[in-house]
């Protein structure tokens, strides 16, 4: 019995009925629903889908999240940040709304899905630091600019050209002047109501109203016969278990885009989780949510939808409306299966340019404007990368431009650390605290001690540059006492162990007592141990702060 207990406090969808509360769920519930409907209907549309395809996956991503999500408030579903993505990466293997594509679709879905479970079976939680703030800042403002290409023509009543984005934008500016009046007010009036209900409350369904009144103006005025598109009869079928027909290799050729969705998949749950907390006393729990996306993933593919993603604002509207657990999804769900089941025929005379309104909205909500230029006015090196990365986006097909902005992060980080360099520090004055040299603070140095640190984990990308620049202290002016401040080094690879062992005895081949202060990273203690460095540098040689080892050693 008390096992059974046990188990069922520890599942999350019955450990969130804790604080269970039925109105504010109810009411979560009603108002992501609004929210949904026409988001995911635009983001189905966004990546060649019928409608219906967005409320399957936002139905499979809601209980998918219930199911194994930590985080209470989260909401899962068809995203306008991944789907320009995968849209871009299928249509290179199949024509866009073929069955063929249709079924590479729900093979990304399963593959995603089966990394994210991954993920978070092996706590890989970490992968979420891939993408740095700047390269997904630069990300975002290209794949904002994608959605706007990509929506302009139905908005403006155009023909949507093919081929790059940079091409598509010159052939739209060429045909400006055969923009069709009514779509261009029904797109534009649509995304100034949802601009304008933002403004006013995010909880205001801005999006659902101005769907529900281009609907009624063109059903009023005879739009449709006037060159307005409308989404047209959407079949009232439900999620029924797919799996693909593919041979090995199309699996095989779709393992990259699958990587990169998942790698922004993950980077968005775990931002997502870190900002909307549901229990702000205890950590985020990334892993644990990385396995409620993987599962969304995985029903969204066996319903025959697409990769689905954590929706902060979404999950913004759930945390502000009352929503106490995950059943605030699943009523959210309920509305949308019970709309699929009984109200399709409400959705038949919806404007194209109506839900193109929405993701221009979308589009534009995604570009941080505030943090560009705040990283541009204090980082100009790292407005860079925002830069750099939005070019790749935008110039080069998305999915390609997408995996070099992850190339693109993981450079920079590697940068940054091959740029460590060795820090002179100097006692303050009065004290026993030893302290990086400054210009505009005096500090005092000791008579024959050089006190140096690294200030990053000592690895294969900097250790030839230290080992250099204690080399060249050495050359200088050689020290009776070197302390190396090592509260910097939480890492030490082999390569970095052996370039140790060539500095220890470079020091004992000039006479130069070493001395090791301030060791505290325990996997660097690991280091020592495993690498043997403690058989160069006695132990009486490893002090707990500089002041001690300058006291005991200094002659």
């Amino acid at each position: 019995m008390a096992q059974d207990a046990h188990t069922a406090t520890s599942w999350p969808l019955f450990r969130s009925l804790a604080s269970y509360s039925l109105p504010g769920d109810l009411m979560a519930g009603l108002t992501l629903a609004a929210i949904a409907i026409p988001e995911q209907m635009a983001t189905a549309r966004l990546g060649g889908f019928a409608p219906q395809i967005g409320f399957f996956a936002f139905m499979a991503g809601s209980l998918g999240f219930a199911m194994l999500g930590g985080n209470r408030f989260l909401s899962c579903g068809a995203d306008s940040t991944i789907t320009p993505i995968f849209a871009g990466g299928l249509a290179a293997l199949a024509a866009a709304g073929s069955p063929e594509y249709q079924g590479l679709a729900i093979a990304l879905a399963l593959m995603v899905g089966a990394m994210m479970l991954a993920g978070g079976a092996f706590r890989l939680g970490g992968i979420a630091n891939l993408l740095s703030v700047p390269v997904m800042v630069g990300f975002l403002a290209g794949i904002s600019v994608h959605i706007i290409v990509s929506q302009l023509p139905g908005v403006l009543g155009l023909d949507s050209p093919n081929g790059p984005t940079l091409d598509r934008i010159g052939v739209l500016a060429s045909e400006l002047g055969r923009t069709n009046p009514f779509t261009l007010c029904i797109g534009f009036g649509v995304l100034a109501v949802v601009f304008v209900a933002e403004k006013i409350s995010a909880k205001i369904p801005g999006a659902l109203i101005g769907l529900v009144a281009a609907t009624l103006a063109t059903i009023a005025l005879g739009l449709e016969s006037k060159g307005v598109n409308v989404v047209g009869l959407v079949p009232g079928t439900l999620p029924r278990p797919t799996f693909p027909e593919l041979a090995p290799e199309q699996w095989v050729r779709l393992v990259p885009l699958a990587f990169v969705i998942t790698v922004v998949v993950m980077v968005q749950t775990a931002a997502t989780t870190r900002s909307f907390p549901s229990d702000p006393d205890k950590p985020a729990d990334v892993d644990r949510d990385f396995l409620g996306a993987g599962v969304g993933c995985v029903l969204s593919g066996l319903f025959g939808a697409f990769p689905v993603n954590a929706s902060p604002p979404r999950t913004g509207i759930v945390a502000e409306t009352g929503g106490q657990s995950q059943l605030a999804g699943l009523a959210a769900a309920a509305i949308v299966l019970a709309l699929l089941a009984f109200g399709t025929g409400l959705l038949q005379h919806v404007p194209d340019a109506a839900l193109g309104g929405i993701l221009l909205f979308v589009a534009l909500r995604i570009i941080r404007v505030k943090q560009i230029v705040t990283i541009y006015r204090q980082s100009p090196s790292e407005f860079l990368l925002i830069a750099a990365t939005a070019a790749l986006i935008i110039v080069l097909p998305i999915q390609q431009g997408a995996f070099l902005g992850i190339v693109l992060s993981l450079l920079h980080g590697i940068w940054s650390t091959t740029r460590a360099r060795l820090v002179e520090f100097e006692r303050v004055p009065g004290t026993t605290i030893w302290w990086p040299a400054h210009p505009h603070i005096a500090g005092e140095r000791i008579a024959g001690v050089a006190v140096l640190g690294l200030q990053a984990p000592l690895s294969f990308l900097n250790a030839p540059g230290f080992r250099s620049d204690v080399i060249k202290v050495l050359g200088t002016m050689p020290p009776q006492l070197l302390v190396l401040e090592a509260s910097g080094m939480v890492e030490i690879d082999f390569t970095a162990a052996q370039i140790l062992l060539d500095v220890f005895r470079a020091c004992s081949e000039q006479g130069v007592t070493v001395a090791l202060a301030r060791l505290e990273s325990v996997r660097a203690q690991d280091a020592f141990e495993r690498f043997r460095l403690f058989d160069a540098l006695p132990r009486e040689r490893v002090f707990h702060s500089v002041d001690e080892a300058v006291r005991k050693l200094a002659r």
